[in-house]
């Protein structure tokens, strides 16, 4: 009687994290952590099992010209699992240091375990033709020629879609090595950045527990390893986990001057809170109020959660406010947005997003930064942000939405040390750049009576 092993644990929960993106559209980043904690996977295996997870995600379209090359019928007509199998065991082949007897013979005992014994003959054969190339002969095997279709080569060499590929390229000016520069750094895991919020934390307390200093806020510091939550101040709210470039620019928004008194800041569309927690903080050291406004309940209460008592929260839809037109000195509307800047975070959010989602978007972001913009007193700001270097979700918002009475300040003069901001008056960070999210913020002064 022959014994058949089961797949090891790693790849397991790797198969089980990625059915649950493609079936419920989770996010990797919180159905993983769940369930390597369920499993009691730690150490080497849970970090297997994360970059099996993780960097599948990021490949996939890539992945999928391959195994299509290598499988006899479209891939839409396979069993959503076995190619789920596929997808796990072509990174396993091509990005990682597995054997290839190792990375088939695993395959073909997880699409027994999750599947059964029919589709072992197929995984088995299509892996032994993914292993027989490298990942750059198979690129060069199924990508069109650079000089014939760059866009084309570029999305099939860094696994983004066509439609993002172009948005980037655009954003860009048409730099096509800037674009290849921006799609290398979206497929590389960032670092975890921590915040320290004003006045419940500083950077020198996380730099005496391990992190080290941010590239460029003066409240940031990196983690190179274990859990943020295993440091004290994160546990206890006093600081958090939060994009630098989310951190430079409400400190852009604090930063600028405004011509009057400087009591009542806004913050919009406040959920999760990350923001309202850092400009709360800075709000409270100059004597003024932070608003953070939520229109979902259960955000608002993260938002709760992030500001402790520093700020007022409040769930309110910000296209109708329940507030005063002209009350507030400082107004941030960070909008809901395609997520476009944070694709390194969410690898599975490229192959979600549309084109058409973008445009979806766009009349809802206008409405909330005309909101924002009735909501500022004379001689305040608004500060229009958004994680997307999409023009449609950038520069054309801004366009159609501020009137004359607004001038369009220069932001890079409020970014201190941080370089390659471009011509201005706008600023739009970059990962491939800057090493934060594609940031973009407008600062709007309303012209003073």
């Amino acid at each position: 009687m022959t014994v058949r092993l089961p797949a090891d644990v790693a790849r397991s929960v790797a198969f089980d994290a990625l059915r649950a993106v493609r079936e419920q559209d989770a996010y990797a980043n919180l159905v993983l952590p769940g369930l390597l904690a369920k499993r009691k996977i730690q150490a080497r295996d849970a970090a297997f099992a994360t970059e099996l997870v993780y960097g599948t995600l990021r490949a996939l379209g890539t992945y999928d010209a391959i195994l299509g090359d290598c499988v006899d019928r479209p891939l839409d007509k396979l069993d959503p699992l076995v190619l789920d199998v596929l997808r796990l065991g072509t990174h396993q082949l091509l990005a990682m240091r597995v054997g290839s007897h190792s990375a088939v013979d695993e395959s073909v005992k997880l699409v027994r375990d999750k599947v059964g014994h029919g589709p072992t003959g197929l995984v088995n054969a299509v892996l032994r033709k993914v292993a027989a190339r490298d990942f750059d002969a198979w690129c060069a095997a199924v990508a069109p020629t650079f000089a014939v279709d760059p866009v084309g080569h570029l999305s099939l060499m860094y696994s983004h879609p066509r439609w993002i590929v172009e948005a980037f390229r655009d954003a860009l000016g048409g730099d096509l090595d800037q674009t290849r520069e921006l799609l290398i750094a979206d497929n590389q895991r960032p670092a975890v950045t921590l915040v320290a919020r004003p006045g419940r934390s500083d950077v020198e307390e996380l730099l005496l527990l391990g992190a080290r200093p941010g590239r460029w806020a003066p409240t940031a510091a990196i983690l190179d390893g274990g859990a943020p939550a295993a440091f004290a101040p994160v546990r206890d709210g006093r600081a958090g986990v939060q994009d630098e470039g989310s951190q430079l620019v409400a400190l852009a928004l604090s930063a600028a001057p405004v011509d009057g008194p400087d009591t009542r800041w806004l913050d919009m569309c406040a959920g999760p809170g990350g923001k309202a927690a850092l400009l709360a903080g800075l709000a409270t050291a100059r004597g003024a109020r932070l608003l953070a406004v939520e229109r979902q309940p259960h955000r608002a209460r993260l938002v709760e959660h992030a500001v402790a008592e520093t700020a007022d929260v409040v769930v309110a839809d910000g296209t109708s406010p329940a507030w005063a037109a002209a009350s507030f000195d400082r107004v941030l509307v960070d909008v809901p947005c395609s997520g476009l800047g944070a694709l390194r975070r969410r690898p599975e959010a490229r192959w979600r997003r549309t084109d058409a989602d973008v445009q979806a978007l766009h009349p809802q972001q206008v409405a909330l930064l005309r909101s924002a913009l009735k909501a500022v007193r004379p001689g305040g700001l608004v500060g229009y942000v958004t994680c997307s270097p999409h023009a449609f979700e950038t520069r054309a918002v801004v366009d159609e939405a501020a009137g004359a009475d607004f001038e369009r300040l220069d932001v890079r003069p409020y970014l201190p040390g941080v370089d390659q901001l471009g011509d201005g008056p706008d600023v739009q960070l970059w990962p491939h750049r800057h090493g934060t999210d594609a940031m973009y913020i407008c600062l709007l002064r309303r012209a003073p009576k």
